[in-house]
């Protein structure tokens, strides 16, 4: 059951979120649109601060961003010019019924309420119309990414994606699953301002936030492919589910 608590943890790193937090590929946000020619009625929902919007928007499509968290929506209007995010939920979708060419979600459909938010989908998308939520998973086949997980207890690698959320329901044609690479250059500071981000870190006890800044601190200083390093590569697998409303 989602934790509403840790769900709207966010906003009160808004900034810091929409600095640190990965961007999305661009072929990865072309294959979720599974092939929608611009300019597509795109819902961003979940939008947070508006990262993927952007995304979108520079494919030349019209996004409409969603997001229930005021914190995030002012950050979204902050750093994107021109967009205001509407006050919404993914159980809750402020917009007509088949008004949507896709609705897109990024980082945030694993916090949604699956059956309700499933109903608003296909309520708001036009027959045929794309739903895709979208992650940036940190590549655990490298090494120190592995131990960088276990230390700051970060969630969803790529197995637990695409074997918990295969299924739309009847809704939508079955899954389909893309998967898209690539990386981040951050220093070592900048790495830990982005896990102070993460909902562990934002609804942890201070002991508890100590604890694992004390642990990040030691693994840069001990892992052999960190030590002295003034800045380093985190690599993302971007996981795509897509299906289509029936």
């Amino acid at each position: 059951m989602t934790d509403p608590t840790a769900a709207l943890s966010f906003g009160t790193a808004a900034a810091e979120y929409d600095r640190f937090r990965p961007r999305y590929p661009e072929a990865a946000l072309r294959w979720a649109l599974d092939g929608s020619p611009a300019p597509a009625r795109v819902v961003d929902l979940g939008a947070g601060t508006g990262i993927l919007t952007r995304g979108l928007a520079a494919l030349g499509h019209h996004v409409v961003p969603v997001e229930p968290d005021p914190g995030m929506r002012a950050q979204l209007a902050a750093g994107t010019p021109g967009t205001t995010a509407l006050a919404g939920s993914a159980e809750a979708v402020p917009l007509p019924d088949d008004t949507a060419d896709a609705v897109l979600v990024g980082q945030a459909y694993h916090w949604f309420d699956r059956a309700r938010a499933h109903a608003e989908v296909a309520r708001v998308l036009r027959p045929g119309g794309t739903f895709a939520p979208v992650w940036n998973v940190r590549d655990e086949r490298v090494g120190w990414v592995a131990e960088l997980t276990r230390i700051a207890h970060l969630d969803h690698n790529a197995g637990d994606v695409t074997e918990r959320y295969a299924d739309f329901g009847a809704a939508f044609t079955p899954v389909e699953v893309g998967e898209f690479t690539h990386a981040t250059t951050l220093t070592p500071d900048e790495l830990v301002a982005m896990l102070h981000t993460r909902s562990y870190w934002l609804t942890a006890t201070p002991a508890e936030r100590t604890r694992v800044d004390a642990g990040l601190a030691e693994l840069f200083a001990t892992h052999p492919e960190l030590t002295g390093r003034a800045t380093v590569e985190l690599p993302y697998r971007t996981i795509v589910l897509r299906a289509r409303r029936r």
